[in-house]
């Protein structure tokens, strides 16, 4: 097995772990990892992401759905909506430059990472309310521009689903955490829908990695019951946006 290889499975393992215990950091990493470790081309390298996102998160939702933490009917709402925007997203990133989809990326993952840093009082636990009519119209044009943004550059968007429902459909931490994975699994499925045929894929690398991610998971999915995701959610934000510097500076 060579070192590239290694690295490459490594990295996965830990981006599953992620996606596993914070609903977020899936694609978000997924797409650099594929371009500048394994040499995708960034078309390419959102195609593949798509899909190891899509399989990941919905073995996620259901680990997470196994302990109650997984509202079902919300993440419909959210997952739903998204679809068209997804699609949509994936047809405008055809027509698109590849080096400006990576800038674009770069940029949505320094704004994620910086909003994930200022969100304390996002990830407060906080008594559940019902849904309202005002609240289901929020969730759901917020799933259209999410979708929007997953089919565009291949972001699940984690970082913007959980604050989301913290702040809208007030969910406890654990909740928004389940519920984006779904949520992820539903926007990445459609997004790689759009993307299929439209650029090429190698599958070796894409089910290792995917296989890898799945793994990690799990992990991920069995901590997020018995870590507080507080501190890990802090140093991963800076992890993100020093990748997000990474990928801007080899785009320029």
């Amino acid at each position: 097995m060579t070192a590239l290889v290694v690295v490459t499975i490594a990295c996965a393992l830990v981006i599953g772990v992620s996606l596993g215990l914070l609903g977020a950091g899936g694609s978000i990493l997924t797409v650099p990892l594929l371009t500048f470790v394994t040499a995708m081309s960034p078309r390419e390298a959102i195609t593949s992401s798509l899909f190891a996102v899509a399989v990941t998160a919905a073995l996620a939702a259901v680990l997470h759905g196994r302990h109650g933490r997984v509202r079902w009917r919300m993440g419909l709402v959210f997952g739903v909506a998204g679809i068209g925007g997804a699609l949509g997203g994936a047809r405008l990133s055809t027509w698109l430059p590849e080096r400006l989809l990576m800038v674009l990326f770069a940029l949505l993952m320094a704004s994620a990472a910086v909003a994930m840093l200022r969100g304390r009082r996002w990830i407060e636990e906080r008594d559940e309310t019902p849904l309202t009519a005002r609240s289901v119209a929020l969730i759901a044009l917020q799933g259209v521009l999410l979708g929007a943004v997953t089919g565009l550059v291949g972001v699940g968007g984690g970082f913007i689903i959980v604050p989301v429902l913290t702040l809208i459909a007030r969910l406890p931490l654990k909740q928004a955490v389940g519920t984006s994975v779904m949520i992820i699994a539903i926007n990445a499925s459609a997004g790689f829908a759009g993307h299929v045929g439209r650029a090429s894929i190698d599958w070796t690398v894409t089910l290792a990695v995917t296989a890898a991610m799945m793994c990690g998971s799990v992990v991920g999915g069995r901590l997020c019951s018995r870590v507080e995701p507080e501190n890990l959610r802090q140093g991963f934000g800076w992890f993100v946006i020093a990748v997000a510097v990474f990928v801007l500076v080899s785009q320029i």
